[in-house]
């Protein structure tokens, strides 16, 4: 089911955002106003009553994280292993989600547990070897196309759909864009990280094909990102900053096409170019 309008995403923004009294300069002249921030806050998540991990993220859309996290990061293969997911707000000032995953996977998990507090920025902390870095072994092989207008009307509409970033500025989006141009998911956050995995999530809830279309960002393309679209079957990542080197290495080796500038009417492919059509 498609999540194209304006109403979801209104509706949960609200509890991200918060408004504070700031002194304002403008112009030499200095006055009192109200701003609106956007919420950061800790989101533990628990799996099968063990603690695992503190991110610091939006509030919104936790279950969707936590899906697509446990998805992202292999702690699950598939949607159907996870039985039973609980947000908690805790005394903490913070989230607590519990999950229950197959008993198969929290076996797995126990074995390759790593300490990952305060997982937002680099997406290695917490590795403990050179080894674990490259973990992705996905390669992409599926070849669909997708025409070029598509992706660039795609990246446009997209900034109509991020309420968070209108009133905050501070957050980062990750979208869903069809092959015929529709974008029908829209997940914002504080962390560009979190926000693919809050897509993930509610894509996978929706049993959407991963591989069907094009994956929009507002950030630059990291290494992780490009590790979570070739994890999910992503054939294409388009993004409206730079990637990094080790983003587009890893795109190459596992058959993701890789963009990135997206502008009005430019943008640099990195990677696999073949499935972009130029119509």
């Amino acid at each position: 089911m498609a999540d194209t309008s304006l109403a979801h995403e209104l509706s949960n923004s609200a509890e991200s955002l918060k408004q504070v009294s700031v002194l304002r300069v403008r112009d030499g002249q200095l006055t009192s106003a109200t701003d609106v921030i956007a919420v950061e806050v800790p989101v533990a998540l628990e799996y099968n009553g063990i603690s695992h991990v503190v991110m610091l993220a939006s509030p919104a859309d936790l279950e969707n994280f936590a899906l697509g996290f446990s998805l992202s990061e292999g702690i699950i293969q598939q949607a159907s292993e996870l039985y039973a997911c609980e947000v908690e707000a805790t005394a903490a000032a913070g989230w607590l989600v519990h999950l229950e995953i197959a008993a198969e996977r929290f076996m797995l998990l126990k074995q390759r547990r790593r300490n990952l507090a305060g997982r937002t920025g680099c997406g290695l902390c917490g590795t403990e070897s050179l080894e674990q870095v490259t973990r992705c072994t996905t390669v992409v092989s599926h070849r669909h196309h997708f025409a070029e207008a598509a992706m660039l009307n795609g990246m446009h509409a997209m900034q109509n759909l991020q309420p968070m970033q209108k009133q905050s500025g501070a957050t980062h989006a990750a979208a869903w864009m069809t092959a015929q141009g529709q974008i029908e998911f829209v997940r914002e956050d504080v962390g560009r990280h979190n926000a693919l995995d809050k897509l993930i999530g509610v894509m996978a809830e929706q049993k959407e094909d991963f591989s069907a279309g094009v994956l929009l960002i507002t950030s630059r393309a990291s290494y992780e990102m490009v590790q979570k679209a070739a994890i999910m079957n992503v054939g294409v990542i388009a993004a409206i900053s730079a990637p990094t080197s080790f983003a587009v290495e890893l795109a190459e080796q596992t058959g993701v096409t890789l963009m990135g500038f997206m502008r009005d009417h430019s943008y640099v492919i990195y990677t696999h170019a073949d499935r972009v059509r130029r119509d």
